[in-house]
């Protein structure tokens, strides 16, 4: 990528002021007061600019950075000369689509084109747009200026407050508050050119070769160096992504994980992506530091203790190939210490997403168990009930389910006939004693708040004489929830509803145990899909039926999931009171503030003494 030159402070101001004065150039279009527009113009003081659906003509400004790639092309350009109003932005996007547009960094231009709002993944999306210009012409006026400073984001310029509260309604035609919240700090930067400088990351390297880091690094710092995500109130607004426009050749995209850095500066202009928030595109990358701790591995349970593990293991099926099921083996018996009982989330029918009628896992659990015992652990055996087809939710043909692990060294299986797809379990009273009606049972698996969702599997297990009822849950996803960046403020949680009657329903299965005997061990593990403090995890716990042991972790502990940068709770361990008054729980950091990760799920473990 073409690199501007510096020129001395006297050329640049020679500049500025060829820009206040160059005519426009191309047919008459929308004007200012003084008859030439600016993008101060464009953008306005909200997220709308005032001049959409218009045509502009010879609107100054220099060339800060240029996307050569993808079917979204195009180039930044900035005025040098800003106004007083903090609330506009001074920058904005030229689109040319496919084709690359021929300028570079510094290059003094003038442009003409349509003003267009564009709204990544569409407008009912919910997502903020992004002020364009599209179907641009630009003129070349001089090349090798100075690029204009770049702000630079911090404690001291990010507000703590994230963004303002319309009720649930759209923030667009608010005026924008830059020294108020941090989501109009960064809309009135839009397109300019933004910095960090030292930047923790907070969200590992993708895939799609991003990162997140945070401009606050004081601000809700976890043990180990992330960003915790501890209420609605507070979703992080120092969090930021960053991606490159320096080509790969010249600069690999940096591998990091969570509590890495990026030493000195990270510059380039400030974008919004559909896929999470807002982006600095990189010109400049600062240095990869390497200082994130190393993956965790948890003590093994003494010879009284019940150590009982949930782990969502991404999509297995044994089409997946023996990396995947090796790493998982030695996380379940190098970090988690073998645990008596896991329970497993996301294990896919034999041949994954083949969408054909297979729905059996048996080749599946097979092929990890086998792992398990290669990799030094206990000879585990399963239980689970295969779903009806294509009935569960997730991945198209892949039929996932829930499932357990266990050893049966340590613990015997109850099994009692009965438990299938479609028949519910029930809890019965053998003289004071709880029992399931079938083992392994599917806990209302009719019931309308389980409809493409997996269904949670119940099972009774028996450790040194003590029953103990363990269920295993993979409630609905968060997916059409509006992103914590939306334009609807504060932003809707569509799916929380399915997820509250999940909880609801398995609380009502808890009672009924308890019902029996209120001294009945009970745990409730998995991929709850939801946080400490959501009202889904409320219902689950509702008249004391139930402890979330994640809050028994000091605060800074409280995570297993790294999602846009905010370390967060998904995946729970619940137990009776009976139980939970001796539990001993850990969550085990070996997945999800890596950038190499066998799953995107930390697993998590208690130990018990029932």
């Amino acid at each position: 990528m073409p690199r501007a030159h510096p020129v001395p402070y006297a050329v640049a101001a020679a500049l500025a002021a060829a820009l206040l004065t160059a005519p426009a150039a191309g047919a008459a279009g929308a004007g200012a007061a003084d008859g030439q527009i600016r993008i101060r113009d464009i953008q306005g003081d909200t997220r709308i600019s005032p001049l959409a659906g218009e045509q502009v003509t010879g609107v100054p400004g220099v060339v800060t950075a240029v996307r050569a790639f993808g079917s979204a092309r195009g180039f930044w350009v900035q005025d040098p000369e800003p106004d007083a109003d903090a609330a506009t932005s001074e920058a904005v996007f030229v689109f040319t689509g496919s084709t690359t547009p021929g300028v570079a960094p510094g290059d003094a231009v003038e442009v003409s084109g349509s003003v267009t709002e564009y709204y990544p993944g569409g407008k009912n999306a919910g997502l903020q747009s992004v002020t364009e210009l599209t179907g641009a012409t630009w003129t070349v006026l001089s090349s090798g200026n100075p690029l204009p400073g770049a702000f630079v984001l911090r404690d001291a310029t990010v507000p703590a407050r994230f963004a303002p509260d319309a009720g649930g309604g759209s923030i667009e035609d608010l005026r924008l508050r830059p020294g108020s919240y941090a989501l109009d700090r960064y809309e009135s930067l839009e397109g300019m050119r933004v910095a960090v400088r030292d930047a923790r990351v907070v969200g590992p390297t993708t895939e799609f070769n991003e990162l997140w880091v945070t401009a606050e690094p004081a601000h809700n710092r976890t043990a180990r160096g992330g960003t915790l995500y501890a209420g609605y109130r507070d979703p992080n607004g120092g969090r930021l992504k960053v991606a490159s426009l320096i080509p790969f050749a010249q600069r690999p995209f940096p591998v990091l994980d969570v509590g890495d850095r990026l030493d000195g500066t990270t510059a380039g202009p400030l974008d919004y992506d559909q896929f999470g928030g807002y982006e600095l595109q990189a010109t400049a990358l600062g240095d990869e530091r390497q200082t994130g701790p190393d993956p965790e591995s948890t003590r093994p349970q003494r010879d009284a203790e019940l150590a009982v593990a949930t782990y969502n293991v991404e999509n297995l099926s044994a089409r997946d190939g023996a990396a995947k099921f090796d790493r998982l083996a030695r996380a379940l018996v190098d970090g988690l210490a073998s645990p008596d009982i896991v329970a497993l989330q996301e294990v896919q029918d034999d041949n994954g997403a083949t969408n054909d009628a297979v729905t059996s896992a048996d080749a599946t659990l097979r092929k990890l168990t086998d792992a398990i015992a290669a990799a030094g652990g206990p000879a585990y055996e399963w239980r689970q009930i295969d779903p009806a087809d294509d009935a569960d939710g997730g991945q198209p043909g892949g039929n996932i389910r829930v499932a357990f692990l266990y050893d049966p060294e340590r613990v015997s299986f109850t099994d009692r006939p009965g438990g299938d797809a479609t028949t519910p379990v029930r809890v019965t009273d053998d003289g004071g004693t709880p029992a399931l009606s079938a083992s392994p049972g599917r806990i209302a698996p009719g019931d309308a708040a389980w409809n493409d969702s997996r269904k949670p599997l119940a099972g009774e297990f028996t450790f040194r004489g003590r029953t103990v009822f363990v269920v295993a849950n993979h409630f609905n996803s968060k997916g059409g929830d509006q992103g914590l960046d939306s334009r609807f403020q504060p932003p809707a949680r569509g799916s929380e509803e399915q997820r509250i009657a999940q909880a609801g329903l398995v609380n009502d299965f808890v009672r009924d145990v308890l019902a029996v005997d209120r001294k009945a061990g009970v745990v409730v593990a998995g991929d709850i899909n939801d946080f400490p403090f959501s009202p889904a995890v409320a219902r689950l716990t509702a008249d004391h039926a139930l402890v979330d042991l994640v809050n028994e972790l000091p605060r800074d502990e409280r995570y297993g999931y790294v999602f846009n940068g905010n370390s967060q709770v998904l995946d729970h361990i619940l137990a009776s009171p009976a139980l939970a008054a001796r539990a001993d729980y850990d969550i085990v950091h070996l997945n999800a503030e890596y950038a190499d990760q066998a799953s995107d799920h930390d697993p998590s473990v208690v130990r018990l003494r029932p």
